[in-house]
Formats: C-alpha cells, structure tokens, sequence
C-alpha cells in the first residue's frame, strides 16, 4: 500500500499553519478568454497570495489537474476548464522550470476526448505532456477517512511533487458546488466513482467520500476558473453566466468558499467545505480567509441561479417534525425529455445501479431503481435528462429562492 511520504508531512504542515493564522485568497478579474488578459490575471493572482516560486521550487514534476468531463464537449459549452486559461498557467509554471505533465481520467471511447475539448492542440503547441490518468495507472493509497481507510489514486499525482488544481466554477445537480475539492475526485479510476455513487446516495455521505479523496489527494495550489461560470443544474447541462473572475488560493477549501459566498450561497451549506473545514483539510469559514485582490462584494452576484439540490439546505433549518416532509417534496428526480433524446446510451453506461435503459430512440428511467445521483443528467451532453420535483416542492424552491434574494438586497 502506497504511503504519500515527505510531501504528505509538507501538506500537513503547511495545513497546520494555515489553521493558525488566516488563509488566503486572491480574486482577480478578467473577462474573456484572451490569453494575453488571463495570463496576466493568473501572474497577478499568484503574486497576491506569494509567488509561485515558493509553491513550485525549480525541476518539480507538476500534476496539473484539469477538470474534463466525459464524454467530451467544446470548451465554449462551459462543461470542462478552458484550454485558455489552462494554458496560461502552463506558461507560468514553464517560467519557473516545472516538469509538467496535465491530465484528468475521462473515457477512452471511440475517438480523442481531448481533442474534442482543444486541449490536446493545445498541450501540443505548448510542448506540455497531456495524459488520460487511467493509462498510466492507479496504487493502492492510505486513506484515513471517514468512509474510506483506502483509495485508488493516479500514479501520476502520487509521483508528482506538486499538485496544482484547475477546478471550473460551476453547480451540481447533486453536490450544488462542482468547485476544488470535488475536482480531485477525477483522480480516482471510474470504476470506483461510479461504485460509490452507488454505494453513498446520500448528498452527505458522498461529500464525506469526496472529503475523505480530497484528504489523500490535497493540491498545493488551487486556481478556479470563474470566468464564464455554470448557474442552474450543472455541471453538464446548466446555463453560462458570466462572472469574470479567478481565484488563486494554497487552500483549496478556501477557494470554494469564496466562490460559494460570490455566487450567493452559504459556504457551510456545501457539504464539501463543511467537512474539510471541520476534519482540518483547509478553511471554509469566511472569517478566517483573507481575501486580497478584488473584495468579494465587489464580485457577488446575487441573482446568480443555484441548482434544485441547493433548496435541500433548508430542512436543516427548520423544526424537527418537518425535514422529512420537506425532504420528501423537495427531492428530485431525473426526468427524460423524449425529444431532446439522442439514444447516445452515455446515461445507460454511467447509472451506477442499472437504472437507464435506452428503448427505441429515448433512454427510459425505472425510479424504482434510480438513487437519484444525478450522474445521467451529469453526462447528458444534450439536456435531455433534467431534474424534476413535485409540484409542492417546486413552490418551496421559488419561498427560497425569493427569501435568498430579499436576503441579498437587503445586504
């Protein structure tokens, strides 16, 4: 069983000091994919919180995780970190003398993913490895979660000396936060993300097994690209909304923080952040993250759309003989709109418990079976699965949503 070793006990110790004084995230502007202006705001970013020289010494192999989702889609659709601002960093990290290698696990499939997403074309101009994770292997890694005492990670992280994290701001349809924690999920193979889907079908339990990955695969450096972010239900199939800023932090947990707290949401209300924060992954209270750059009130947006999942928030704030009730209405459920459906099969393929099947042309849901993971609407390059819920359970999305919005005017 593989054990993390020297960079493990920096984590640890970098970890430790941050929980001893405040952590630190930078926001910077920019407003569109040009290189010039993010290569900027990403050199701008990293000065605010340091430099990268103290992050990456000289001749350090880099693990640069991206977020690409499968299957593959352009990078205008909003689904996968823009091969523009990847790039920009990459430059960055080429300054200082890093040894690169960027990849993430997606499908192998019938063709090049990363051909459809523009990152091989552009790992290629930019004399960069790119590597589908699952080729070069997975080992056996001590973990001390709280689901999980062992878990599968890339080779390719294990063997670098610095992780740093490209995670896309976007919604879940499940998590509500698609941020840096849950981006570091792609480093585990398949197979085992769709087996615990399966296995933890609670949003709760699962973020505890993205917290408990997290913990064995912490970044030393997190950048999130929230230029052109995701509202509604993503992370595949929601609405582009721009927001033109990056978020440059040491501390993953903090990154996702903020970047709840800018598009309106409570950072404790995500799982993810909660966990880490309580089990000492990172700081997800705001009270103790410092932000630099532009001020978060400068770069909130309050009518920012969350996803169904986010109402869910709500049953643990009200009295005790209600949640059930509550729960109950406000769940949602995957719903096939027959017209929009392909019968690419992808929803078939990724069910983690055989719930899909594709009849004819249109892909048909037993919700007998269906745990309501959402990873069909996941995959869904086409919005044909959407999120449903009754008819009262809508009516208590739109009291949220409109409290949340008095909330912010209100200030």
């Amino acid at each position: 069983m593989r054990e993390l070793g020297n960079r493990r006990k920096k984590d640890d110790a970098h970890l430790q000091n941050t929980h001893m004084n405040k952590a630190k995230v930078s926001i910077v502007r920019a407003h569109d994919y040009d290189y010039a202006e993010i290569y900027a705001a990403v050199r701008k970013g990293i000065e605010l919180i340091g430099g990268l020289a103290k992050i990456v010494p000289p001749g350090s192999k880099v693990f640069v995780k991206i977020n690409h989702l499968s299957p593959p889609s352009p990078a205008e659709k909003g689904i996968v970190t823009h091969p523009v601002f990847v790039e920009a960093v990459l430059d960055l990290l080429k300054e200082v003398g890093a040894d690169i290698t960027v990849g993430d696990d997606i499908e192998s499939g019938i063709g090049d993913g990363f051909q459809v997403s523009g990152f091989r074309q552009m790992c290629q101009g930019a004399g960069v490895r790119l590597t589908n994770l699952r080729e070069a292997g997975f080992v056996e890694t001590v973990c001390s979660g709280h689901f999980l005492e062992k878990v599968y990670l890339s080779r390719i992280l294990l063997d670098a000396d610095v992780i740093i994290n490209l995670p896309k701001l976007k919604t879940h349809s499940l998590c509500v936060l698609t941020g840096g924690v849950k981006n570091m999920y792609g480093t585990i193979p398949s197979g085992h993300r769709t087996k615990f889907h399966a296995e933890y079908i609670r949003n709760e339990d699962f973020s505890q097994v993205l917290t408990d990955i997290f913990s064995a695969a912490r970044p030393q450096l997190t950048i999130m690209d929230g230029i052109i972010a995701m509202e509604e239900e993503g992370p595949a199939a929601g609405s582009l909304r721009r927001l033109g800023v990056i978020l440059t932090s040491q501390d993953t947990v903090a990154v996702d923080a903020v970047a709840t707290k800018i598009i309106g949401l409570n950072p404790m209300d995500i799982h993810t952040t909660r966990y880490s924060d309580e089990r000492g992954l990172g700081i997800g209270n705001l009270q103790n993250i410092e932000v630099v750059g532009e001020g978060i009130d400068g770069v909130t947006v309050p009518d920012f759309k969350p996803p169904s999942s986010a109402v869910n928030t709500l049953a643990r704030r009200v009295p005790l003989f209600l949640p059930r009730f509550i729960l109950r209405q406000i769940s949602i459920k995957p719903s096939v709109i027959e017209r929009r459906c392909s019968g690419c099969s992808e929803c078939e393929k990724t069910c983690p418990v055989g719930a899909i099947s594709v009849s004819g042309e249109a892909a048909k849901i037993d919700h007998s079976i269906c745990i309501q993971c959402m990873c069909c609407h996941e995959v869904c390059r086409f919005n044909a699965i959407v999120p449903k819920r009754s008819i009262a359970g809508s009516t208590i999305q739109f009291l949220v949503n409109s409290l949340r919005k008095l909330r912010a005017s209100a200030g």
